[in-house]
């Protein structure tokens, strides 16, 4: 979704995970061996969330507030569709512009700024405001609360790989139309409406499909 904002994405051909090993910076034993190398990746992505901008898609999503209730689940950690104007708002994966204590009992919004070992939140360090990998998903039930009450289901830029979130596409309700916006082909044994192309572009012809 984010891609075209020029947010660096994670499973792509030269995307993060060819940079940097999941193991070393998105798992709770990374943070626990390394801190300082955790933080500087996460300061290193939020300074690159400031100087992007919310594409066509995201402002396209926005815009269809003016229609529908729009409800965005989101595997993305950027603020880019709230910055686009959408009012709900929903992340599964954490908020790049938060962080936590190491209970995530108390968050914070940092905004775009350095998070410096030393720095404490309550009395533990302060961490990413991130679900990594091994951690619960603690919106997931909302999530599939919403997946169930749509009476229109879109996916956009997801492989369908990543799981929980992948499995969101099984509680659709029988009849309930589903979009799948993506440039590249993407596998999946249900029966779906494929928008083949980029985020804006593909925002774009579903909102003409949808207003027909």
């Amino acid at each position: 979704m984010s891609a075209e904002s020029g947010i660096t994405t994670f499973r792509d051909s030269g995307g993060l995970w060819e940079q940097y090993r999941i193991e070393d910076v998105a798992t709770p034993e990374a943070w626990s061996r390394d801190p300082t190398f955790v933080l500087d990746f996460y300061n290193a992505r939020r300074t690159q969330l400031e100087r992007s901008e919310p594409n066509q898609g995201h402002i396209g999503l926005a815009e269809l507030e003016k229609q529908f209730d729009v409800e965005i689940i989101t595997q993305n950690v950027d603020n880019l569709h709230e910055r686009a104007g959408s009012s709900k708002v929903l992340h599964l994966h954490g908020e790049l512009t938060k962080v936590c204590d190491a209970y995530k009992r108390e968050v914070i919004d940092i905004g775009y700024r350095e998070v410096k070992m030393g720095e404490k939140l309550g009395n533990t360090q302060m961490r990413p405001f991130i679900v990594w990998f091994g951690e619960a998903v603690p919106t997931m039930d909302e999530a599939i609360r919403l997946t169930q009450d749509a009476d229109v289901f879109v996916v956009i830029g997801s492989s369908l790989n990543v799981y929980p979130a992948a499995g969101l596409i099984n509680y659709v309700q029988r009849g309930v139309p589903i979009y799948l916006i993506d440039p590249k082909e993407v596998v999946t044994n249900m029966k779906v409406e494929f928008i083949q192309k980029g985020a804006s572009e593909g925002v774009k012809e579903l909102v003409k499909r949808l207003t027909l």
